[in-house]
C-alpha cells in the first residue's frame, strides 16, 4: 500500500476527529519522547520553533523533525546543556478512503464521494504562531540552536520562524 502525500492532510478542512475511545484499529503515535536532554537544570534562555500558518502536522513528521534537532544538539551542545521541548501532540486521527490500485483499476473501482475511511495515522492540528519545539539553554549556545532548530522546521509542512526570549530574573 502506498502512503499518500502529505500536503493532502496538511489543510485545517474539516471538525477535529479525536475520540479514540470509538474508534478501532488506529496506529500508534510515532513520536517516541516529548522532552529531551536535561530535564532537571532550569536555563535563563528559551529558542522556539513557531509555525507560520495553521496546518496540521503528522505525526510522522513530528517525530523526522525531533529525531533532527535532537542529534543535532546532541551532537554540538551535548546532552547536560539543554532541554528539548515537543509542545504538541497528534491528537487528531487522520482517515483515508483506500482505493484499488494498478493496470485496469479505473474499470473495478470508480470510489465513492466523501467516503469516511480507515484510520491511517495522527495528526498535530496547529493555528498560526503556535510554538511547536522549544529549546531551554544557555545563551552561549544560541547559535547553535538556531542552526538545529531551522534545519528540524526542513522537515515540518508549514513555514517556520524562530522566536528567542530570556527570562527575567528577580
Amino acid at each position: 500500500m502506498v502512503r499518500k502525500p502529505n500536503s493532502m492532510y496538511r489543510n485545517l478542512a474539516k471538525k477535529a476527529y479525536t475520540r479514540k475511545e470509538y474508534m478501532g484499529g488506529i496506529p500508534g503515535v510515532k513520536v517516541v519522547h516529548f522532552d529531551m536532554g536535561n530535564l532537571t537544570s532550569e536555563f535563563p534562555m528559551e529558542v522556539s520553533l513557531v509555525v507560520d500558518e495553521s496546518c496540521q502536522i503528522r505525526h510522522s513528521a513530528l517525530e523526522a523533525a525531533r529525531m533532527s534537532i535532537n542529534r543535532k544538539l546532541n551532537k554540538e551542545l551535548g546532552r547536560m546543556n539543554y532541554h528539548l521541548k515537543l509542545r504538541t501532540y497528534p491528537h487528531h486521527v487522520l482517515r483515508e478512503n483506500k482505493q484499488a490500485t494498478g493496470a485496469g483499476a479505473d474499470r473495478v473501482s470508480q470510489g465513492m464521494r466523501l467516503a469516511f475511511g480507515k484510520a491511517v495515522g495522527t495528526a498535530a492540528r496547529c493555528q498560526q504562531n503556535q510554538k511547536i519545539f522549544t529549546v531551554f539553554s544557555n545563551p552561549a549556545g544560541v547559535e547553535k540552536i538556531k542552526d538545529a532548530l531551522r534545519h528540524g522546521g526542513h522537515k515540518l509542512p508549514s513555514p517556520t520562524h524562530l522566536v528567542i526570549e530570556m527570562k527575567q530574573e528577580s
